[in-house]
């Protein structure tokens, strides 16, 4: 069965690559880019082993895929140039190891993805009490709603980092 499955990919993959990348390098700068973003498509078709042979439409199929992927680096770019924004407004020059730089920037792109799916008051609230240390009344007056509701946003946050964290944890083992 793996060695069909395979033999079907590698015929797909020759079918579709240039032409997918060529799709991604018309919305990107960096053929390099575009080239591993290409490459990132083919793979998530490996991890799911769908039957490539049932996909009617491969090539709405693979614009899918690739529409995700550009999304999440296009994301990720503003959370880089967020930090490094942030880094450049700090009082006294610090200058942070490009492994620490990288660390940081996983866990903001990890953070972002964990809040991406609670409801905009509730990431609001997490984000005003956690980043900015605003008070819970000051953040209800804010967001013009109950200090009870205000616990509520930040007990489905930080639920929702868990489960996230959670889901990280499973994956790595």
């Amino acid at each position: 069965m793996q060695n069909a499955f395979s033999s079907h990919f590698a015929s797909f993959y020759r079918q579709h690559h240039a032409w997918l990348n060529r799709f991604i390098a018309r919305r990107l700068a960096c053929e390099a880019t575009a080239a591993d973003l290409t490459q990132d498509s083919f793979i998530r078709l490996i991890a799911r082993q769908d039957n490539l042979q049932t996909i009617e439409s491969p090539r709405a199929y693979l614009t899918t895929i690739a529409k995700s992927l550009l999304a999440n680096h296009w994301r990720r770019q503003d959370i880089e140039q967020a930090y490094l924004e942030a880094l450049q407004a700090q009082p006294e020059p610090y200058a942070a190891s490009a492994e620490e730089q990288y660390e940081v920037i996983e866990t903001l792109c990890r953070l972002d993805a964990m809040l991406q799916g609670l409801p905009l008051k509730a990431r609001q609230a997490f984000l005003m009490s956690r980043l900015q240390n605003v008070r819970y009344q000051d953040i209800a007056s804010e967001l013009e709603v109950s200090e009870r509701m205000v616990k509520k946003y930040i007990a489905q946050a930080l639920l929702q980092c868990a489960k996230a964290e959670r889901e990280m944890d499973d994956a790595a083992a």
